[in-house]
Parts: C-alpha cells; structure tokens; sequence
C-alpha cells in the first residue's frame, strides 16, 4: 500500500498503515473505513531498542555520556534506502542511547 499523502510505501503497524516517510507521518486505519489519522512529529516516539536488550551484540564504543567503552547496538535503515544506515548504540553502564550516522 502506498501513503495517499506522499506515495511512500505504508506499513503495517498495531492496526494501521503507518507512512515510512518520517517527514509524513500518515496513519490510516486497517478496518477499512477509510479513516485517516495524522499525527504531528512531537508525538512520534521510536523504540530504539527493545526490550531483551541481553541478547543484542556489544562493541568497543566510548559513552558521551559517562565515558564508559562498551555498549549494545543495532542498526537500522532510518532514512532513504540509498542513504547509509544508522549505527544506534545503548550503554551497558548508564543506558544512555546515541546514535551515528
């Protein structure tokens, strides 16, 4: 499904179709009825990392945060396919997130 809005491509999230274009942010409901919501990007909020955060590799990366040099990470394709990905890191000390693009 494409997004009306933008012609992005729309994904299926707790019951919606959810626009990938971040800059977007359409929702349309699956039900059928043609509903649309729209969200503003305050209320956006991204789970970065889940929740068996034990079973994600670790690297050798200093904390800005409290300067220690391990941490989890993941990486995700966060913007255009043609663009590199996002390097998103969480601290095993502080659980302070960044990220590196």
């Amino acid at each position: 499904m494409f997004c009306e809005k933008c012609g992005s491509l729309m994904r299926p999230v707790e019951g919606y179709w959810v626009c990938t274009n971040k800059a977007c942010g359409l929702k349309k409901a699956m039900d059928g009825t043609g509903t649309v919501i729209t969200e503003t990007k305050e209320e956006r909020k991204i789970m970065v990392i889940d929740e068996n955060i034990e079973t994600l590799p670790k690297t050798r990366v200093e904390c800005p945060k409290c300067g220690n040099n391990e941490a989890y990470w993941v990486i995700r394709q966060t913007r255009a396919a043609d663009e590199p990905e996002t390097r998103i890191y969480k601290c095993t000390k502080c659980g302070h997130t960044w990220r590196e693009y």
